[in-house]
């Protein structure tokens, strides 16, 4: 037997145990370990069933992803689960913690299943850019049905133990110890005459609009193919015998492993998981974190607060007075009563954050004895140098001084303290307690507990945490200003702002730049333009017809009218008239000639400019590896997922091809397409951005 799965025996049921810790994943010494299980089961005297049972907190969570990537070993997943099923004992899963991906195809080819109430299930493979590999698209529907088994598999989403129940997933919910659960419900069955029940031998289940199916998860999945090809695997199931039907998913989950959207997820998967792992914090211990100021009321203080509350931190928020103080309670209760609907928090959760978790004043000497203060206020130095001049007076000794800029210079605001190596830049996203990213700012005199600290917060929050450095923009706005400009550029040129966004939400962008534009609101926009024009290059081009509209009033979305009009209370609009003739207006003014793109051109453009700046933002330092550069665009911008970040987007592309439209777009405007330095290097030494992910990873 394998060290990882061991055989005891409880009268006539045998116990096939996993413990292959933390989540018993499955390795290959565990399908081994199984398959060898199996044969000394069914070999042994007077067994007549055999349990299935994980050690420690889970079943068994899925693949071991340390095999990924890796030639696969024998005995493959689908032949185990195929020797579970086709076993002439009765087999058993008893499934607590989690049961993921191949554990829940383990445990569909038992004949039973039990699970403990708090227990999850799901087929996460989608997230990955494949499809169940084991057999779950051929088992679960015969189980519970096509409609049902499309939610489970073209979401990845996990399902409770008692909706599985529901469902038809398991048999029997019961709490206790997992073996001893297991043993009880395995003599329930021998006890009562039960017999094999391989789910392959069940009716097939009916039909439905394939191809409707089929275009529906394609359309909601924004162009990802997993989620799309799992419905034409689901197909076979219903049209096909289970042993073509098992061939047929085999066949599209090869075909899917060789895409590049698999690779994109894949990049995903692991870059999320390594972005927080910083080697200058190894050994660095954060400091304390109980109690948190936040400073500002509004949309994003109001965020914060809620997110922290949410994480079980005391929260004091200043506000300037009395009733707009009390307007920041509210808007914090809204949000806490959006958790409590979806069954985040209980009732006395919400009742006791309101009331003991929360403090509200216009009073900065509430501040003093809070471990850590964030600035959400007006995006102006002159005001944020204030707020920290007084933060400085009243916060105790060793408080970590956070500013949520956005774009302002966090060297500066830390020098107007005695105290900058506290000071850091948490540059959260709006809606902050939904919104996943969080870019942390690392000053030049910053200390590293302090750094420590921004990403213990981030962690307690859940997250993602990305360093970045001190520039115009840090690593997500600095890089969304460049590729803005360069559909800024396009317009001019030609293409409408209408065409430009319908060719990157084809390519699997949520919403175009303009319509962000408009949600956002295009008065920060207009802000931006007039902030930095003192310091503008002469060879800029700075469209302004857009300003036109600021200055009439209409910013997007909030007054309902901008790039596109919202009917009262909508969220899409329709195309604005007043654009194309603003944009013909200027055209004019600079004598240009429009022209004509098409929407592989557009994107082109569009993805060379990011990739580009990207470099750039790579070789100052600004982020330290490609892969913060990518979850900084996945977690915070909208990227599409399968695609991995702009960077894994240009590895795939290739980088030498990219790098020369650049230099083909420089000859028309030199100033603005200025190949990155370390673009160039690559190029020039064969390498690309993943290269440099494995050198950071190694250092």
């Amino acid at each position: 037997m394998s060290d990882t799965v061991s055989y005891t025996r409880k009268d006539d049921v045998a116990i096939l145990r996993i413990t292959n810790p933390p989540v018993n994943a499955l390795s290959q010494a565990v399908r081994a370990g199984l398959m060898d299980g199996m044969d000394r089961a069914e070999a042994d005297d007077g067994v007549r069933a055999a349990l299935i049972v994980g050690d420690g907190r889970a079943f068994i969570a899925g693949a071991d992803i340390t095999e990924f990537g890796k030639p696969p070993q024998t005995p493959y997943l689908t032949e185990v689960c195929n020797r579970i099923e086709s076993s002439p004992l009765i087999f058993v899963a008893s499934m607590h913690g989690v049961s993921l991906g191949g554990g829940l195809e383990i445990a569909l080819g038992a004949h039973y299943r039990v699970a403990q109430p708090d227990a999850r299930v799901g087929l996460p493979e989608v997230h990955l850019g494949l499809i169940p590999g084991a057999g779950a698209t051929q088992r679960l529907p015969r189980l519970i049905g096509v409609e049902k088994s499309l939610d489970l598999i073209t979401s990845g989403r996990h399902v409770k133990a008692p909706e599985a129940l529901e469902m038809g997933i398991v048999d029997h919910v019961v709490d206790g110890d997992p073996q001893e659960v297991g043993l009880s419900y395995v003599r329930e069955l021998l006890d009562g005459g039960a017999e094999r029940r391989p789910v392959s031998a069940m009716d097939k289940p009916a039909a439905i609009d394939w191809d409707g199916a089929y275009e529906a998860a394609l359309a909601k999945g924004r162009g990802q193919v997993a989620p799309a090809e799992a419905v034409r695997a689901v197909q076979a199931s219903v049209e096909q015998p289970f042993d073509e039907g098992l061939e047929t998913e085999r066949r599209i989950f090869m075909e899917l492993m060789e895409t590049d959207q698999r690779q994109g997820m894949i990049h995903a998967f692991f870059s999320e998981r390594a972005v927080g792992n910083l080697p200058e914090l190894k050994g660095v211990e954060p400091r304390a974190l109980q109690s948190i100021g936040i400073i500002g009321g509004g949309t994003m203080g109001a965020g914060i607060a809620t997110a922290a509350l949410l994480a079980g931190f005391n929260v004091v928020l200043i506000e300037m007075k009395n009733e707009a103080a009390e307007a920041a309670r509210e808007r914090i209760a809204g949000n806490l009563q959006g958790a409590l609907k979806r069954g985040k928090i209980t009732d006395a959760k919400y009742d006791a954050m309101l009331t003991n978790g929360l403090e509200v004043s216009v009073n900065y000497d509430s501040l003093a004895s809070v471990d850590m203060v964030i600035e959400a206020v007006f995006e102006d130095m002159g005001v944020k140098k204030d707020v920290f001049g007084k933060l400085d007076a009243v916060c105790k000794k060793g408080a970590v001084l956070a500013t949520n800029t956005s774009y302002l210079d966090v060297d500066e605001i830390a020098a107007s303290t005695s105290r900058p190596a506290d000071v850091i830049g948490l540059h959260f996203f709006s809606p902050a307690h939904v919104m996943k990213l969080l870019e942390i700012v690392v000053a030049d005199q910053t200390a590293p507990d302090v750094v420590a600290t921004g990403f213990a917060l981030g962690k307690a929050l859940g997250k993602v945490s990305v360093r970045a450095g001190v520039c115009d923009g840090f690593i997500g706005n600095r890089i969304l200003a460049t590729y803005r400009t360069a559909a800024d550029h396009m317009v001019l040129d030609g293409a409408s702002p209408y065409q430009i966004d319908k060719a990157l939400t084809d390519f699997g962008f949520a919403m175009g730049p303009f319509a962000v534009a408009d949600l956002a609101g295009l008065d920060i926009g207009w802000a931006t333009r007039k902030r930095k024009a003192p310091d503008r290059h002469p060879d800029e081009r700075v469209p302004t017809y857009i300003d036109c509209l600021c200055e009439q009033g209409h910013f997007g979305q909030k007054t309902g009218k901008g790039y596109y009009i919202y009917e009262k209370g909508a969220r899409r609009g329709v195309p604005n008239p007043e654009i194309e003739d603003l944009i013909t207006a200027e055209q004019k003014e600079l004598g240009i000639t429009p022209r004509d793109f098409t929407d592989a051109e557009i994107l082109r453009r569009y993805m060379a400019a990011m990739v580009n700046e990207a470099a750039k933002v790579l070789g100052e330092g600004i982020a330290r590896r490609p892969l913060d550069v990518d979850m900084t665009l996945l977690f915070g911008y909208g990227f599409p997922r399968y695609w991995g970040g702009p960077l894994k987007w240009a590895d795939l592309q290739g980088l030498p091809n990219l790098l020369e439209d650049i230099k083909s777009y420089a000859r028309d405007d030199p100033w603005f397409w200025q190949p990155a330095p370390l673009l160039e290097q690559l190029v020039a030494e064969g390498r690309n951005f993943d290269d440099l992910n494995k050198q950071a990873a190694k250092a």
